[in-house]
């Protein structure tokens, strides 16, 4: 090679699996490939030590990862399980500055009202009379509440739950549960953000409720929007300028 000519660079090899990595795969797959669902069991320790040919350690490494990840549970004297899908780790381990940007939690009320607009029509359509008594319970109980100027807070989460109840999505429902509790925690923590009348948290959501009673999906849509409206002018008014 000429003086002076110019060595191509070696591309830098990707990095293995760590063996717990590899492990965790194989037992991923182990539930995807056998169609197991929440609350059926995997084999024991040793015996998925045997078939993958590592050590117990090893197998009870992956198993902590994956129980970490909310996809298996272990049961003292039992053994180790599927976990049943749960929303709760996604929520606890939310990003800690979300709670304070408040643009984001603006866009994460977005994506919350594009769920429910999406959900409103089969909602209505599908409702049961039980549903629809247990939201006029709600209501009424909310009312009293904010006669007396206690917090709501209770009674919104279960409205909206029972909203969309016979929607039949129960991901869906999860998942508006869980931008819930995401807003419900901001708000425990930038008090400029609350909603300090109740009263007016009553009639929005008395608004839905009596739009649902009349069948009127277009109407309901309304009543979502004006229900939101006031918490976004909330957070728009603290973002900085």
């Amino acid at each position: 090679m000429a003086q002076g000519d110019q060595l191509t660079q070696l591309t830098a090899l990707p990095r293995p699996p760590s063996l717990h990595e590899s492990v965790q795969a194989a037992l991923r797959d182990y539930i995807l490939t056998n169609g197991l669902r929440a609350g059926d069991g995997l084999p024991a320790e040793g015996a998925l030590a045997q078939q993958l040919g590592v050590s117990r350690n090893s197998v009870r490494e992956a198993v902590k990862g994956l129980v970490s990840l909310g996809i298996l549970e272990t049961r003292r004297g039992s053994g180790v399980f599927v976990k049943d899908f749960s929303l709760s780790l996604l929520i606890d381990n939310l990003p800690f500055n979300l709670l304070f940007d408040f643009s984001e939690l603006a866009d994460l009320l977005e994506v919350r009202r594009a769920v429910e607009n999406d959900l409103i029509e089969r909602a209505v359509r599908d409702m049961t009379d039980r549903t629809r008594s247990e939201l006029e319970q709600i209501v009424s109980e909310m009312k009293e509440k904010s006669d007396r100027g206690a917090d709501v807070l209770d009674e919104d989460r279960r409205f909206h739950r029972t909203l969309f109840a016979d929607a039949g999505n129960a991901v869906a429902l999860k998942l508006l549960d869980a931008f819930w509790l995401t807003m419900s925690r901001a708000v425990s923590q930038r008090a400029e953000i609350a909603d300090d009348r109740p009263s007016d948290t009553y009639r929005q959501h008395d608004a839905i409720y009596r739009a649902v009673l009349d069948g009127d999906v277009a109407a309901v849509h309304d009543a979502l929007s004006d229900h939101y409206a006031p918490i976004l002018t909330r957070l728009d008014r603290t973002r900085p300028l």
